[in-house]
């Protein structure tokens, strides 16, 4: 039996029923099981990360563990191992590739929560397995209301260039690490398989969905702010829009890990966008 926490997330989501193809029998984690919305053969149970004496029933007879974490601190990371190690054998981290072990300090929030969460998880005596994947191609999602009203994405850093990984690869090597051998103590640093700018990556997504789409530069100041007044917290921001300059001129590294794990190709940006395409419409 396999718990895949996050299970209703886009990468979640595929873990399980990619697992559930495979013939695996596989538990899903969820707040509100009656919202889920996952196939019905799945065992689908209720608990919660913030919650760990919740998390006991789910884990029962589980021999390995998907874990997202959806907290922007690794506080209650500690709890939720002591439960995972109770009962399981093998944890799989979904983490960051931005991630650095050269440093004591990762530079951002973001990157500082997965490296805590990665060390409690080494220390913890379970099996582990880091997945440290790059940009999701799913943040694009962010864009859908402005690509349906009106077709133009404002945004700073058009020239940022990365190589967006397909959630449905980030499944697929987490399916191989779960159900196989060999994966015990790896840091697998996943991409997608092409390196395109933010202003590439709005125009496939309106040439997937037939509608005009454009990116149109704004001073990085504004768009700072009207995060911050959204209620982003002022650390995340300032790490996001570093990481975002700093791919102008140095863009994300390509890996072949997807394909070499999983025996094929990642899936391009714009296969991604032609998956989704009803999104922006």
């Amino acid at each position: 039996m396999i718990l895949v926490t996050g299970a209703t997330g886009n990468v979640g989501r595929q873990v399980v029923s990619q697992l559930q193809d495979a013939g695996v029998a596989v538990r899903a984690l969820v707040r509100d099981p009656s919202s889920a919305g996952l196939p019905e053969k799945v065992d689908v149970v209720r608990g919660d990360l913030s919650a760990p004496d919740t998390l006991e029933a789910a884990l029962d007879g589980v021999e390995s563990v998907f874990l997202v974490w959806p907290f922007l601190t690794a506080d209650g990371a500690p709890a939720v191992l002591d439960a995972v190690g109770r009962h399981a054998r093998r944890i799989v981290y979904l983490s960051s590739a931005g991630v650095r072990e050269d440093v004591e300090r990762q530079g951002d929030p973001i990157n500082q929560f997965h490296a805590d969460v990665e060390r409690l998880i080494e220390r913890s005596g379970l099996e582990w397995t880091f997945l440290r994947a790059g940009g999701f191609a799913a943040n694009a999602l962010a864009w859908a209301p402005e690509i349906r009203d009106g077709g133009v994405v404002r945004a700073p850093f058009g020239a940022a260039t990365r190589s967006l990984i397909h959630e449905r690869d980030i499944a697929a090597v987490a399916v191989r690490v779960l159900t196989g051998d060999g994966h015990g103590g790896a840091k697998h640093h996943l991409t997608g398989p092409e390196l395109l700018s933010t202003v590439e990556q709005v125009r496939a997504v309106g040439e997937a969905a037939g509608r005009p789409a454009r990116f149109e530069e704004i001073p990085a100041e504004e768009a700072r702010r009207q995060m911050l007044d959204s209620g982003w917290p002022a650390s995340v921001v300032e790490g996001i829009f570093d990481a975002h300059e700093g791919m102008v001129t140095e863009p994300e590294r390509i890996t072949s890990t997807v394909e070499e794990i999983t025996g094929v190709p990642a899936r391009t940006f714009r296969q991604w966008a032609a998956d989704h395409a009803g999104d922006f419409r």
